[in-house]
C-alpha cells in the first residue's frame, strides 16, 4: 500500500528532514513506486509537486528537498498503485476547492463499492478509488454547510463520521488539510509526533540523516508530523489505533478521538 506524510507546525517550517525518508520508500527502502507528491500551505495558497516516477529516483523530489518550502501545513504521499494506473492524474494529494479554500487530501488503503457513493459537484480527474472518495466527502461538507463554517472541530468531527462509512468499505488511513487544520485518520496503520522544547537530535530510518532540532529551532517552536510508519529510529512516536482520528492546528492537537 502506500504511505502517507503530514505536518502541521506553529511556524513555517520545512519539511526536508522527514521528506528524505520518506522519499526513499519510494523504490529504494520499500516498494511505493507508482508515483509521489507533495503540498505546501502559504497563506491562502498552496503549491503541490507530484511526479508519476518513484520518489527515490524523482528529479522533481530532488528539486523539493534542495529548494527548502517552509510551511505550516503539509501533505504527502508516496504510492503504490491499487487502483487506476501509474500517471499524473493518479498521484496524490488531489486538491480540491471548498467554501474559498484548498482542500488538500491524500489517502492509503483499497476501497470496494466506492462508485456507489454520490459524488454530485465534484467528479474525479483520475481513476482511484481515493481521489473518489475525496470528491464524496467535499460533496458532504457542500450539502451540510451552504455556507463556511464558524466551528471547524464540529467540520471534522463530520469528516470523521464520513471516514468511519469509509472504513466500512475497507482500508481507509487518510491526511486532510485546509491549510488551517491537518486531519489524520487511522484505519489500520498511522503514527505521530509532536517535537517541542527540550528539542533534541533525531535519526532516520530510511537515510543515513541525523539532525538536531535544537541548532533549527527557537525554544516556541511546535512542530507535529504524521507518519504511515516512524520515520525516525530513536524517537516515541504515538501509534494510532483503528477509527482514532487526530486534529492539530499549528502544531497542536486541538481534538481527537479514539474508538472504544
Amino acid at each position: 500500500m502506500c504511505e502517507l506524510l503530514g505536518m502541521s507546525a506553529n511556524v513555517p517550517t520545512d519539511i526536508c528532514f522527514s521528506l528524505t525518508g520518506l522519499v526513499q520508500r519510494g523504490g529504494h527502502t520499500g516498494p511505493h513506486r507508482d508515483g509521489w507528491g507533495v503540498t505546501f500551505y502559504e497563506g491562502k495558497g498552496c503549491r503541490s509537486f507530484k511526479d508519476p516516477a518513484p520518489s527515490a529516483e524523482s528529479i522533481i523530489a530532488k528539486m523539493v528537498l534542495d529548494y527548502p518550502i517552509k510551511s505550516c501545513a503539509v501533505i504527502s504521499h508516496i504510492r503504490q498503485a491499487n487502483r487506476g494506473g501509474v500517471s499524473l492524474e493518479n498521484t496524490h494529494p488531489f486538491t480540491r476547492e471548498l467554501w474559498g479554500q484548498n482542500w488538500t487530501y491524500a489517502h492509503n488503503g483499497q476501497l470496494r463499492g466506492y462508485k456507489k457513493l454520490d459524488t454530485g459537484f465534484y467528479r474525479p480527474i483520475g481513476q482511484t478509488d481515493s481521489e473518489w472518495v475525496f470528491c464524496w466527502i467535499l460533496e458532504q461538507l457542500r450539502k451540510r454547510y451552504s455556507r463556511r463554517p464558524g466551528q471547524m472541530n464540529a467540520v471534522f468531527s463530520f469528516v470523521a463520521s464520513l471516514a468511519d462509512e469509509l472504513r466500512a468499505l475497507g482500508v481507509f488511513n487518510m491526511l486532510l488539510s485546509n491549510g488551517d487544520y491537518v486531519m489524520a485518520y487511522c484505519s489500520n496503520n498511522l503514527h505521530w509526533i509532536t517535537r517541542r522544547a527540550p528539542f533534541g537530535q533525531a535519526r532516520l530510518q530510511d537515510a543515513d540523516v541525523t539532525v538536531d532540532f535544537q541548532t533549527q529551532t527557537t525554544p516556541d517552536d511546535v512542530v507535529t508530523v504524521v507518519a504511515t510508519q516512524p520515520l525516525t529510529c530513536n524517537e516515541n512516536w504515538h501509534k494510532m489505533v483503528p477509527g482514532e482520528f487526530a486534529l492539530f492546528r499549528l502544531g497542536e492537537l486541538c481534538l481527537s478521538r479514539v474508538m472504544n
